[in-house]
């Protein structure tokens, strides 16, 4: 008897704590993501097995991610599944792997099977237009999750971090952090992200106001001269792109130079640069300034060894948490929380948008960004 009054009492516990508010490569194309394990996800999250039994209220919500082949995305798929089924709604979570007829595909088949709600973090929006409508249609709420749904009436909220602020926060990074005269220029190349992703283009607008004015006096110079984002993005935030485009660049470029700073948009691109700069004999003496996005478990061992400089932390558990209440809202009939009304416009509607503030991490506060909130454990880090 004792052991059953334990039991409740910790399962009355782990449901007050899923429901507390926010403070702070392949795989199977149409699967649910896999259960995060303690080397690829945030520490805090609690497993299948010991998630408490809550009723169902009878409602469905689709969950359309774009990729698992990306850390980031399945800490976001397994945060947002874990809280919708703890308020107690079944949720359909599927990723496309970066497919996007896939996608298109799972959404129509979430939107025939009687969801009441979907969540999309699109691939490429430009081909989910027609789904969307169709969504519509049927009367189910859609909600754009960190990636801007464009071209659509459809969509009713976005919840994303402040994507325009990552770049800012990427840009004066680099300003701040390096000894910048036109005495002495330093050299710089930029690895931005996906053209057919609104994000990627609003990261590079904040970036470039910070290192426009350098470019401009001669402080910065970027030796291939591919400054517009026509000429630096990466299709699908590809690692692999990123690797080949650097290695040509160092190639072309930098055979008699170096190569001061690196502005990556994203981690995974960070990771294809610090590969092209291992084969073009770089070391610890000339390695350049490397920047990211979305703090992920390598990136931040990487920021511990030297072998990135910062990258941009991302609290998954805080955008899902957000991004369900405002799922909770829409199917109770509530106004979710919203805290940007201007800046979203997708070119139909500006899109209601709750925006999280984006963190610069680097060897001096990563402990205290992402260890002592419990994002990463000690021991994930430390892990080979």
């Amino acid at each position: 008897m004792k052991k059953k009054v334990l039991s409740a009492i910790l399962s009355v516990a782990m449901v007050a704590s899923l429901l507390v508010g926010c403070g702070s490569s392949s795989a199977p194309a149409a699967s649910e993501a896999p259960a995060a394990t303690e080397e690829a996800a945030p520490a805090a999250e609690a497993t299948e097995e010991a998630a408490p039994a809550v009723e169902a209220n009878g409602k469905k919500v689709g969950v359309a991610m774009p990729t698992q082949s990306s850390e980031r995305w399945i800490n976001d798929g397994s945060n947002m599944k874990k809280q919708l089924e703890a308020l107690g709604y079944e949720v359909d979570l599927q990723y496309a792997e970066d497919d996007v007829q896939a996608q298109v595909s799972q959404i129509e088949n979430m939107i025939a099977s009687g969801v009441n709600c979907l969540v999309i973090a699109s691939i490429d929006s430009s081909a989910l237009v027609n789904v969307e409508k169709q969504a519509k249609d049927a009367g189910i709420p859609v909600i754009a999750y960190d990636r801007l749904l464009m071209d659509t009436d459809a969509v009713s909220y976005y919840a994303t971090f402040d994507n325009k602020g990552v770049g800012t926060a990427i840009g004066k990074y680099i300003v701040e952090h390096t000894e910048l005269d036109p005495a002495d220029p330093k050299t710089i190349e930029f690895f931005m992200g996906s053209p057919d992703d609104n994000n990627a283009h609003m990261l590079y607008a904040g970036l470039m106001e910070q290192v426009q004015p350098y470019l401009d006096d001669g402080s910065l110079v970027c030796k291939s001269g591919q400054v517009d984002f026509e000429s630096n993005n990466t299709l699908r935030w590809d690692q692999q792109t990123a690797m080949k485009r650097c290695e040509d660049i160092l190639t072309g470029y930098y055979a008699d130079d170096e190569l001061d700073i690196i502005a990556s948009a994203f981690d995974g691109l960070s990771y294809g640069c610090k590969s092209a700069l291992e084969g073009a004999g770089y070391t610890a003496d000339n390695w350049p300034l490397i920047t990211g996005q979305d703090a992920e478990l390598m990136a931040t061992k990487n920021i511990i060894a030297g072998t990135q400089t910062m990258s941009i932390a991302k609290d998954t558990r805080i955008l899902a948490e957000k991004c369900v209440t405002m799922v909770q809202a829409v199917l109770e009939g509530a106004e979710p929380e919203i805290n940007d009304t201007e800046t979203y416009n997708n070119n139909v509607i500006v899109v209601p948008s709750y925006l999280c503030e984006p963190v610069a991490v680097d060897k001096d506060n990563y402990k205290e960004v992402l260890v002592d909130t419990g994002y990463y454990t000690e021991d994930q880090l430390a892990a080979e």
